[in-house]
Order: C-alpha cells, then sequence, then structure tokens
C-alpha cells in the first residue's frame, strides 16, 4: 500500500522535523510503500495574504535536510514547468496541482524527468476525461495507449481528492475511483476531499470526515492513500481544518489496512 503523507506546507525547519520524526513508523512498516510529502510554495491560496511556503530554493533544502535525516522519498508540488528541473533533483515524485492538471507544458515537463508523476484530478473534472492528462505524460515518455499497467510501468499516478459540488463543499464520487484505475495507479486524497472552498478568503474543511472518506475509498479499491498531518491542525499554515492530528493518522491507516486485507483474502 502506498502512503503520502506530511504537512500541507513547509512552516518552518522546526515543524517540518517535527512531523517528519513522528511519521518514521510508516517508513519502516514493509508493508507500506511511504512518501513524505510537504510543499515549497502554495501558488493557488484563495487569498494573496495567505501563506505560501518558503519558497523554491529554501524548500528544496529543507526537504533534502528529511531526506538526510531520515530516507524518506519526497513528494512535492511544481506549479511551473521552470520549476521542474530544480525540484526533481531533490524529489521522487512531482505532484501536479489539481488546479493545473490540464497544463500540457507542466505535465509535458514533469514527463520528460524520470520521476513519478502524480496528477492531482481537478475538482472540476470528469474522471473519464483525466485519460487524457495521463496522456499527455505518457506520449513524452515514448507510450501510445493509457491503461493500468502502462501507467503503473511509466511512473504514472492519478489521485482523487473531491468534486465540487454546488458552492462551498466538495463531494467524492466513489464511481471516480475504478473508473480512473482503469488507466493509472490512483491514490485516494481523504484530507483534501473535505474541503470546504469559499469560506470568506479561505477554505475550510471538516477533517471529521476523513476516516469514513478513507474506509470507503479502501473497500472500493485504491492503490494508495494521501493524508495531509500536523501535530496541531489549529496551528497549521495552510489547510488545517481537512488535516487529521498525527495521532489520528494511526487509526486511520490500520483501519484502511484491515478493509484492505478483508478483501484481498475475503470473508
Amino acid at each position: 500500500m502506498k502512503l503520502i503523507a506530511g504537512p500541507c506546507v513547509i512552516e518552518s525547519e522546526e515543524s517540518l522535523m517535527r512531523i517528519a520524526e513522528a511519521l518514521m513508523p510508516y517508513h519502516e512498516d514493509e508493508g507500506i510503500d511511504f512518501y513524505f510529502k510537504a510543499s515549497f510554495d502554495k501558488a493557488n491560496r484563495t487569498s494573496l495574504e495567505s501563506y505560501r511556503g518558503p519558497g523554491l530554493e529554501e524548500g528544496m533544502r529543507l526537504l533534502e535536510r528529511v531526506r538526510e535525516r531520515f530516507g524518506y522519498k519526497l513528494l512535492t508540488d511544481v506549479h511551473e514547468s521552470g520549476q521542474v528541473e530544480a525540484v526533481a533533483q531533490v524529489v521522487d515524485v512531482l505532484q501536479i496541482p489539481a488546479f493545473l492538471c490540464r497544463q500540457t507544458d507542466l505535465l509535458v515537463a514533469a514527463a520528460q524527468t524520470d520521476r513519478i508523476v502524480n496528477i492531482k484530478k481537478g475538482q472540476f473534472m470528469v474522471p473519464q476525461d483525466m485519460r487524457f492528462s495521463v496522456l499527455k505524460v505518457l506520449k513524452t515518455r515514448g507510450y501510445d495507449e493509457a491503461d493500468y499497467e502502462t501507467s503503473k510501468k511509466a511512473g504514472v499516478w492519478l489521485t482523487e481528492r473531491g468534486s465540487t459540488f454546488g458552492y462551498g463543499n466538495l463531494v467524492v464520487d466513489m464511481r471516480s475511483l475504478p473508473i480512473m484505475r482503469r488507466f493509472a495507479p490512483v491514490i485516494f486524497d481523504a484530507t483534501h476531499s473535505v474541503q470546504m472552498p469559499g469560506q470568506g478568503g479561505k477554505t475550510g474543511g471538516d477533517s471529521g470526515f476523513v476516516p469514513y472518506l478513507a474506509r470507503a475509498a479502501a473497500a472500493v479499491g485504491v492503490d494508495g492513500f494521501f493524508f495531509e498531518t500536523h501535530f496541531d491542525p489549529s496551528r497549521a499554515l495552510s489547510d488545517g481544518p481537512n488535516m487529521v492530528t498525527l495521532e489520528k493518522l494511526a487509526a486511520i491507516v490500520e483501519s484502511v489496512r484491515c478493509i484492505r486485507k478483508v478483501l484481498e483474502e475475503g470473508c
């Protein structure tokens, strides 16, 4: 099982290392393929006044510190094609943000590296149409068709993070998971799926629903899970309302593993 976890954004070296250290049990677990996630820049924040992160240069320095100290594989977002080369020198997975999932130049630039490309499904996207974003990466890498095995071999993932439902809310249509899994491995992002956009200049959320959605996705069948976590989400500088505490994360991960085991072994 793939597990992507970490803070939404790099807040400081101290907090980054504190969270990273707490996630060590997942790295040491032989049943988990663990990736540490933190963003160096949140370029899609609602307000100009919102905290974005330390920027590219400092962000890469801090992520390198995490790798050196803990040995983790790393995942972070890229927002512009000009960032890709520098970021690819540090991380294992280049993540394409949901709002940018159709940006051809960004997808092609990421595809031209040897890194895994994780494309987050846009809140506005029909799941079937994510095949074309996958194909932009695959064709750049010399493949003609998008199917699960080809994408797995080529290092292309898709991440579900909910769909816009009216104003100020997201929902997860669980049908999207098997639909997208026809043409790529699928990660379920349980924390971004509980976001509530448009809360007076910032995005809110309800992390109380994270365990339920994660268990539902495990029952449907996915390749991995994405959780943003923090030692104190109420103090987080980005996405606090939808993040889970480090303590709660352990229980959620165990519950999805139990469900996956039932599916694999039968009742």
